[in-house]
């Protein structure tokens, strides 16, 4: 049986878990204050209802389709769907309802100060960048910090800001398509507001966050004390600068923002191809890290194949065993990047607990192959190890795979330890009367120092005390 994972940061994520309870309550005590209690003071509370129910409509059935696109280009190690889970509830729920509060105060002091334009500027172009970028950036630090085991590097940054960012813009979605509907009835505003928001710019936001996601993601692979500290900051200001590039364009002047359009494609095409870089160096480092599990005996060369193949999952769940195929793909990907984290710790003379997950994961593996092999009703190629001097190892023939347990000798074969022989003394005839008998002392008397005892007839002479005896 598999050893079991260690957990040392069971505090961390207890710690984690509360403080993110905490922000989530607030942000939806926040979201229902804006949303569904004030209405109640405006004139027509049905109509603004009815618009927040059409925006809904147009936000989240698009917002199914945009979350499979991170998923299909994270092919290697795709992250767990509760902890994407997490990430997008935080940017849709405590994110929005955090910076609606904070802008919302921002823009009515800003108006109170230097008028209605005034106080949109200020809104708009400074206070959403810093606000918004802020709060979805914490949800990426939340991943990084206290589900470290779930962040591996840049790619994984990305996708966990890609789905705060979705979250955050679906809820935004909502209230702009909303407000759409109650100043155009005849439905143009939405139709326009619809194109712009969902149809030709709908990865603003992901674009923004993923900037400090890159940021957390460098933190997390590099081993250099003042990279690990800045890059989450660099990636935060390059946030922070694009989100307000925007902004500012659309408020200044609606000729800019049609100008800035086409760069601003052609700038989210480059970031993708980017990421799919990324996603291939991952793959590189998950086989270059699994290549001598091989030579171990741990995985077969088919396995290793079928691992680092960007369709692994789906080969697995389709014609290798279904469900234990897809989680043997994911433990020896796992495998891979936890020795590349020990590797890179070791290098930098530092401590990780990635270490510790290897030889659970390894005989992880041996369970799962076993489970494989019922869900195919069929044997299936078992590893074998490499032996020094011995050519590389080939496949061999399939066959059911053993429990891995410690081998027990069968009762009177022990195996025996070759020993050199005594030297054998020569045979003696049996003793004849006149042969020597040690003398009995009497109890407690012993004979005087330098005084020899009495011998026999045929005794040996030895000295006695021995030499060295009674000298100090």
């Amino acid at each position: 049986m598999a050893l079991p994972r260690p957990d040392p940061e069971r505090t961390r994520r207890i710690v984690g878990a509360v403080i993110y309870i905490v922000m989530m309550l607030g942000g939806a005590a926040a979201l229902v204050l804006f949303f569904l209690v004030m209405p109640l003071e405006s004139p027509d509370p049905e109509a603004v209802y009815e618009s927040m129910g059409i925006g809904a409509l147009c936000a989240i059935p698009p917002l199914a389709i945009y979350l499979w696109i991170p998923r299909l280009i994270d092919r290697y190690d795709p992250e767990p769907w509760w902890a994407l889970a997490l990430v997008l509830g935080w940017g849709a729920i405590a994110a929005c309802g955090v910076a609606a509060t904070v802008n919302t105060g921002v823009e009515l002091a800003a108006t109170e100060i230097g008028g209605k334009e005034f106080g949109q500027i200020a809104g708009v172009c400074f206070s959403a960048p810093i606000v918004e970028e802020g709060m979805k950036g914490i949800g990426v630090f939340g991943v990084f910090y206290f589900l470290r085991r779930e962040f591996d590097g840049v790619v994984d940054g990305v996708i966990y800001a890609t789905f705060v960012a979705l979250g955050f813009a679906a809820t935004e979605n909502i209230i702009y398509y909303s407000n759409a509907v109650q100043h155009d009835p005849q439905g143009n505003a939405l139709a326009v507001t619809f194109v712009l928001r969902g149809v030709l710019a709908p990865w603003g936001h992901p674009l923004y966050t993923s900037m400090t996601g890159i940021g957390f993601g460098i933190s997390r692979e590099t081993n250099r004390t003042w990279l690990k500290w800045m890059a989450p900051l660099f990636g935060y200001c390059a946030a922070m600068f694009l989100h307000s590039l925007w902004n500012t364009a659309s408020v200044i002047s609606g000729y800019l923002f049609l100008v800035m359009l086409p760069l601003w494609l052609l700038f989210v095409a480059a970031f993708i191809g980017i990421l799919i870089w990324l996603v291939v160096r991952k793959g590189r480092i998950i086989r270059m890290h699994l290549q001598d599990e091989v030579l171990l005996g741990t995985i077969t060369r088919e396995e290793l194949a079928l691992v680092t193949s960007p369709w692994g999952g789906m080969r697995a769940s389709f014609g290798w065993g279904g469900a234990a195929g897809r989680k043997f793909v994911g433990t020896a990907t796992r495998l891979g990047l936890s020795k590349w984290h020990a590797g890179r710790a070791m290098k930098g003379r530092k401590r990780t607990v990635s270490a510790d997950w290897i030889v659970p994961l390894r005989q992880e593996l041996g369970e799962l192959r076993m489970a494989i092999s019922r869900a195919l009703g069929r044997p299936v190629p078992m590893p074998q190890a490499w032996t020094p001097g011995g050519a590389a190892p080939q496949q061999p023939q399939a066959q059911y795979p053993q429990q891995p347990q410690y081998a027990q000798p069968q009762q009177g074969q022990y195996p025996q330890q070759q020993q050199a022989p005594y030297p054998q003394q020569q045979a003696r005839s049996a003793p004849q009367a006149t042969q020597y008998q040690p003398p009995v002392q009497p109890q407690g008397q012993v004979p005087p120092q330098g005084q020899q005892p009495p011998q026999q007839p045929g005794a040996p002479q030895y000295p006695y005390p021995p030499p060295g005896w009674g000298r100090r």
